[in-house]
């Protein structure tokens, strides 16, 4: 499979670097607004082609990768058009709708580091190769194959929740400073301490509150900061920004 990413910004950039730790650079072609930006995926990834192209980008490809911004779909596709002739067609531009589009995609920033949770629209088009493009994005990551309506819960759930997390992560910082460690050595510790809660989950399957209760000892720290936390509605927090999506 040869690849045209149109657009190296934070998700298509993402998305390369996750495919190039992966070994498929040679497969790819990039372009950018500007060489600044290709130059710096290329100075690390040399065996990546790059140009300021679209449509030459396009031509040497047979699967096409748009990740700009939403507002520049239908402008992109207009340009490299004559060139889509028998390719396939990928969006990652969230919300972004076009007839031409084959099919729909929303992976998170992880990507490059080959750890986002992509999600793929199940395509109208039954032609379109929905199994090859699944095998692509399980090599930046875990895939969902999702109907229309859950695409936008998907992206809130992944696309938007990394932030979210990233936030929650902030806060414990914050606390871990307040209590005595620099930054630095609080930021470590809360960072290995939410992976080591993930790799319990993942590894052992049980539901969180299974696993909370582990950890939760009668009149111990853990019981009397988990309803601290529901004092101040961290669960209604937390699923504040869905509220107005369901």
């Amino acid at each position: 499979m040869k690849i045209a990413v149109i657009g190296t910004g934070n998700m298509g950039g993402a998305l390369v670097k996750g495919w190039c730790k992966s070994g498929i650079a040679p497969d790819l072609t990039i372009t950018a607004h500007t060489q600044k930006t290709l130059d710096s995926i290329t100075n690390q990834y040399p065996k990546v082609s790059a140009t300021l192209d679209n449509v030459r980008a396009v031509q040497a490809a047979d699967t096409i990768i748009l990740a700009v911004k939403p507002w520049m779909i239908q402008q992109v596709i207009e340009e490299i058009t004559p060139a889509l002739q028998g390719k396939t067609l990928i969006s990652v531009a969230a919300g972004a709708r076009h007839p031409r589009i084959d099919i729909y995609a929303m992976p998170n920033i992880a990507a490059e580091y080959n750890q986002s949770m992509t999600f793929i629209e199940m395509p109208a088009n039954e032609q379109a190769p929905l199994q090859d493009i699944e095998q692509l994005f399980r090599k930046v990551g875990q895939v969902k194959i999702v109907a229309q309506q859950q695409m936008t819960t998907g992206m809130l759930l992944s696309g938007c929740g990394i932030a979210f997390v990233m936030r929650y992560i902030r806060a414990l910082m914050e606390s871990g400073v307040e209590m005595g460690f620099y930054p630095k050595d609080a930021q470590q510790i809360v960072e290995q301490t939410m992976l080591g809660a993930v790799t319990c989950l993942q590894q052992s399957g049980l539901h969180p509150e299974a696993a909370i209760d582990k950890v939760t000892t009668p009149g111990g720290f853990t019981i009397k900061g988990l309803n601290a936390m529901e004092r101040a509605s961290f669960t209604r927090a937390a699923q504040a920004p869905f509220a107005n999506n369901k």
